[in-house]
This record gives structure tokens, sequence and C-alpha cells, in this order.
């Protein structure tokens, strides 16, 4: 007998919940627009975001050029990011952003386009491409409502996406490391420096040139060593000077303790030719 209840049970909200759709589908068929946005303004308030996402699209078109338009493309646009489909919600409010610019809803719309960008962003080992532009967004709209409540949050989240085009930075020279390029390791890991000088991994992209250094010229063809090992010690010198209490100091000494008897050695036969 409870199984029985209990089958019932699902059956009906399986019906409910077919009926249910059906009804949307006969609305937004319907031709009646006051129908579909007085349904989609219920389902709006009902959080059921996707469904009324599907009824003011249904709809919008028939308010095209009305005092309705913008209000209607923004409860549009705002349930499907509520629906996290950001791909799509990203594409509405970027076109809500340059077709009102003066919608009472267009701060709101401005917030959640950047955090779209902020939620599409990948992780630190793919193309950050969509990062720097949430960052960009975000910063925008921190300049444009530097009153908002918003900025508090939204600086904290520029801190968080820099922080991840570091990492992709140290990440893409560490690849040259890994792979013994050590040539293009040393290129790479500079111009990391060079683009975030004060990135959380500037002690270690120093340590890896020394490093990258240090195996290059140790690995080079004789005619290249002296120049590479010099390279070595310019490198060396320009990291104890910033860590002298570094954990790495130990290792890096036996480097330089090699590379300068190589370059003394080196010296004193130059000058011994001369002679």
């Amino acid at each position: 007998m409870k199984r029985f209840i209990v089958n019932l049970t699902i059956i009906a909200a399986i019906a409910v919940l077919f009926f249910s759709c059906s009804g949307l589908g006969q609305v937004s068929k319907s031709g009646d627009p006051e129908l579909m946005y007085s349904t989609a303004l219920k389902l709006y308030k009902a959080e059921k975001w996707s469904r009324a996402s599907d009824m003011f699209d249904a709809c919008l078109g028939y308010y095209i050029g009305s005092e309705r338009e913008d209000s209607i493309a923004f409860f549009s646009a705002r349930s499907k990011f509520k629906h996290r489909d950001y791909h799509e919600a990203s594409t509405n409010l970027d076109e809500f952003r340059r077709k009102f610019g003066r919608s009472l809803f267009i701060e709101d719309a401005e917030a959640m386009f950047a955090m779209c960008q902020y939620y599409l962003s990948p992780e630190p080992t793919r193309d950050q491409t969509l990062t720097a532009q949430a960052i960009v967004s975000l910063s925008t709209f921190i300049e444009r409502y530097p009153n908002s409540n918003r900025v508090e949050a939204f600086n904290k989240i520029i801190e968080e996406l820099t922080t991840r085009l570091h990492d992709k930075n140290f990440l893409n020279a560490y690849t040259y490391f890994k792979v013994q390029k050590y040539k293009s390791a040393v290129v790479a890991f500079k111009n990391a420096l060079k683009n975030y000088d004060n990135t959380s991994h500037r002690e270690e992209i120093m340590y890896y040139i020394v490093v990258s250094n240090y195996r290059l010229a140790h690995n080079s063809i004789e005619q290249k060593q002296a120049d590479r090992f010099l390279d070595m010690l310019d490198s060396y010198y320009s990291f104890i000077e910033e860590y002298p209490n570094s954990k790495h100091i130990k290792e890096l000494n036996r480097y330089f303790k090699e590379a300068k008897d190589y370059s003394d050695k080196h010296k004193s036969s130059e000058q011994t030719e001369i002679k």
C-alpha cells in the first residue's frame, strides 16, 4: 500500500511537471505579450531562472522600443546569470551595456557582466585571456562606480585574478625549465619578472634564473661557457642581494663556486696567452 502511494505521488509530480511545462509552452506561443510578461515575472519571483529567461526572451520582441524593453532584457540576462549560464549571460549583458547605457539597471548589469567574466576565468594552467578581460571589467566598474558597495569585494577578486596571471607566467616559464630548455627558461623567467615585478613567485623566479643559467653554462660547448658562467654569476649576485637568507643559498653557493672557479681559470688562461 505504501509503495502504491509513493508511486502515485511520483506520477502526480511528473504530471504536474509535464503540464506546467506544457502550459508554459502554450503561453510562449499565445502571441499575448502581456500574458508572457506577467508569467515571466512570476517565474522570476519564484526563482525559476531557466524558465523565466525563456519567457522573457519569448516576449522581448513585442516590447522593442517600449519603456519595458530594457527591464525585460535585464531580467532575462539576470535569470541566465542566476542559472549560472555565464556564457549566454555575458553576451546578453554586454549587449545590454551597449544598448541601454542610461538604464536604471546599468550599474547592476555592468557588475554582473564583470562577474560573468570572473566565473568564466579558467585555472592558471589554461589560457588566461578571460582572466585579463575580467580584471579590466572589474577595474572599469570600480572606476565608474567608486561609491558602490561592491568595490571592496571586486578589489579582492582583482587581487585573486592578478595572482592567477602571476601563476600562469610562472608556470609558462617553469615548463621550459622542466623540459631542460634553459635558454628559453631564462628569457621566460625574466619576462615574468618584467611583467609582474611584485609577484609572489619572485624568489622562485630569481632562483630558477640562477639555476637555468648555471645548467645552460654547464652544458654548453667550451666557446660559450665563459660568457654563460658570467651571466650565471650576475644572476647569483642579484639573488643573494634580495634573499640572503633563502633556503636555496647552500645549493646556489655550490653553483657559484664552480662558476667562479671556471671564470677565474679562464681569465688566467687569457692573461697567459696575452703575455
